[in-house]
């Protein structure tokens, strides 16, 4: 029989069936790599769709009302700022999960 010592927690892993195939349990440190890898990607898909949606619909206003074209490119850019807000505080969080 094909048993194997996990070193973190200090059992023995038992062979899956008659297959031969020995389960491992994931250590720490890949765990905390799909973590990161998730917590960034997911979590800069939303703000990266809320700047296209402000943008186009800046775009579509300026189209109908090209006189407040001033306030609405200020208001716009205000936006964009605190939606960027949240995928920097992605990010930030995906180094936390990573490093910490």
């Amino acid at each position: 029989m094909c048993d194997t010592t996990n070193e973190f927690a200090g059992t023995r892993n038992k062979v899956a069936g008659d297959s031969g195939t020995v389960l491992h349990i994931m250590d720490v440190d890949s765990a905390k790599l799909i973590g990161m890898a998730l917590a960034a990607g997911l979590g800069v898909i939303g703000p990266g769709i809320g700047i296209g949606l402000i943008g186009g619909g800046a775009m579509e206003a300026i189209g109908r009302n090209p006189e407040a074209s001033g306030k609405i490119v200020s208001n716009m850019i205000l936006a964009i700022v605190f939606t960027e807000a949240l995928g920097i505080l992605a990010l930030v969080v995906s180094f936390i999960i990573k490093f910490v």
